[in-house]
């Protein structure tokens, strides 16, 4: 299986099943910026107990690994959890949406894309990508994270909402992060 058949089957499944998702994360960064190598799929997800019988008969035993005490768990405290490809060792992070201010905004925002010839797909915003990957990098300190806020603004800053970044900024605490950006549209 390769990466764009894992996404097709992920997106179909969390539509079929009506689970409200955005894909995120390096997939997002790409689909807004500029190529990179990644070996997951992030989704938020906003997933309760009663979908995981749903998302279990999308991912056959025999062919993906879904745990289910560690999906549950996830929802419980909203956290994360993983289904796994093994043969081709790809994976997808399913991040349980907490519910909060940032992350009803988050879905507000969503974006749909047609990165695939056949199948449409929920994005994060390119705003919201930025400012995930600047909380990210606050985390961990890596670079990755400020080469895809880079590549979004130079692809894309035409169309990313400046003013949205600024207010998310401050409520986040991330300003010094952002002041090594450029402010403004590119012309």
């Amino acid at each position: 299986m390769e990466q764009h058949e894992l996404l097709r089957h992920a997106v179909r499944c969390f539509d079929k099943h009506r689970i409200r998702y955005f894909v995120t994360g390096a997939i997002a960064a790409i689909a807004y910026g500029e190529p990179r190598l990644t070996n997951d799929i992030d989704i938020v997800a906003d997933i309760h107990d009663d979908d995981i019988p749903k998302l279990k008969s999308c991912y056959p035993e025999d062919e993906f690994y879904l745990e289910e005490d560690a999906a549950r768990k996830a929802i419980r405290t909203q956290f994360q959890f993983n289904i796994i490809h093994p043969a081709s060792g790809l994976k997808i992070d399913v991040m349980v949406s907490k519910g909060d201010e940032f992350d009803q905004s988050r879905f507000r925002r969503v974006r749909r894309l047609k990165p695939l010839e056949d199948t449409e797909v929920d994005f994060a915003s390119p705003e919201d990508v930025i400012l995930k990957k600047m909380a990210f990098y606050k985390e961990g300190q890596s670079g990755k994270h400020l080469r895809d806020i880079a590549g979004i603004l130079k692809i894309s800053g035409e169309i990313v909402d400046f003013s949205y970044i600024a207010d998310w900024v401050k409520k986040l605490g991330l300003e010094e992060i952002w002041a090594v950006f450029p402010k403004e549209r590119p012309r």
